[in-house]
């Protein structure tokens, strides 16, 4: 995969985990809300930690599974998301602006799968 690719991943995934982060926090402060705001902690920031480690994959296969954890650790993510606005621990703004850098993230990971997996081929 080009370096630029993965550079954008990682510019917008680091990012996307320092709002996570910022997320929990306001959560468990504001919100006293302890268990949800752990759990959109640990698949937010994974998010990130994933596409970071896949650079130093063994292999080509190695680098598209855990691009592929990533991705599933987006996905995550965009149900907590979800999760939080619908029992109102966040307002509309917070989630559409969550959510839209969320499915940003989902939407370059699938992108950079697919196309790492049709140079398998060639």
């Amino acid at each position: 995969m080009g370096k630029g690719a993965n550079s954008i991943l990682n510019t917008k995934s680091y990012a996307f985990a320092i709002r996570i982060v910022k997320l929990s926090q306001f959560l468990q402060k504001d919100k006293s809300e302890y268990v949800l705001s752990k759990q959109i902690l640990r698949s937010g920031t994974a998010i990130g930690a994933l596409i970071r480690e896949s650079e130093f994959g063994q292999s080509k296969l190695d680098f598209i599974h855990k691009l592929s954890i990533a991705l599933k650790e987006a996905n995550e993510t965009d149900y907590w998301i979800s999760l939080l606005h619908d029992t109102e621990y966040i307002d509309k703004n917070q989630f559409t602006s969550m959510q839209v850098d969320c499915n940003e993230l989902i939407s370059l990971l699938v992108a950079s799968i697919k196309t790492l997996k049709s140079t398998l081929n060639s």
